[in-house]
């Protein structure tokens, strides 16, 4: 193994101990919030091992994480083996294994599963050190769970995707209504016409509802007759593609629309 540095002989950065040699202007909490985009709060905890002996240490913050209390376990890269998810644990080694050879800082994230059978997502930083007074090597720093921010991630991601589906249901029962309207037939005739018409040119039915009624508030402003309603159905059209148009896209012939 290479020596760990100290940090004594490590580049420090120009701020240290809240000095600032007067090269930098002092920062309120707010601008400090807002430098470091500050959002949600995460459990953060604190570890060290010291690499001669193999001891560990977990703050609170790190059992809780793991489901365990204090008493419960002995602090232990088997009892840390035993938590990680199985897709992590050979990634995590190796990352582990680099930083201790290195001596350099380190970060690295991974799943542990919970005695309740749910998953986590943890971000572990650390660094080598010389421990003081006795100078010998170990490593330490933080761990942290970011589980709640991948949740917000997915809650957002979820209420996009519902929010797109619901306009896309919105302007297809638009869409609908008024052919029901003016050609005096039911939702769901309604609905296979459209369909039909949206298949003809191959595009989705959303697009094709999109199309109809696009044409129809273009159209005569007197109000939707059956003529406007033929000529905004016939106005649907297939949708270019970034890679060059798909043959099965081509608008094909098609009796006019009574």
């Amino acid at each position: 193994m290479s020596p760990v540095k100290s940090p004594a002989q490590q580049s420090r950065p120009a701020v240290e101990n809240g000095a600032t040699n007067g090269t930098l202007p002092p920062l309120s909490a707010g601008e400090l919030t807002d430098a470091l985009g500050v959002g949600t709060n995460l459990l953060i905890g604190r570890y060290c091992v010291e690499l001669a002996s193999g001891d560990w240490w977990w703050s609170d913050e790190v059992y809780a994480m793991h489901g365990w209390k204090r008493h419960e376990v002995q602090p232990s890269l088997q009892a840390l083996s035993s938590r990680k998810h199985p897709d992590d644990r050979a990634r995590m080694v190796r990352a582990v294994g680099d930083a201790l050879r290195a001596g350099r800082p380190f970060a690295c994230g991974h799943r542990i599963v919970g005695h309740d059978g749910r998953t986590r997502s943890l971000v572990v930083v650390g660094q080598g050190r010389r421990n003081t007074p006795a100078g010998t090597p170990e490593i330490a720093g933080y761990v942290v769970d970011v589980t709640p921010v991948q949740k917000e991630a997915l809650d957002r991601r979820a209420a996009s995707v519902v929010q797109h589906a619901f306009v896309s249901r919105a302007v297809i029962e638009q869409a609908k209504g008024v052919i029901s309207a003016v050609r005096g037939i039911g939702d769901s005739a309604a609905e296979q016409l459209l369909r039909d018409a949206a298949g003809e040119v191959g595009i989705p039915l959303r697009v094709a509802a999109d199309q109809m009624i696009a044409a129809l508030q273009t159209g005569e402003k007197s109000g939707v007759t059956q003529a406007a309603l033929s000529r905004a159905l016939d106005a649907i059209h297939p949708v270019d593609r970034p890679h060059g148009r798909d043959p099965l896209l081509t608008r094909r012939p098609r009796p006019a629309r009574k």
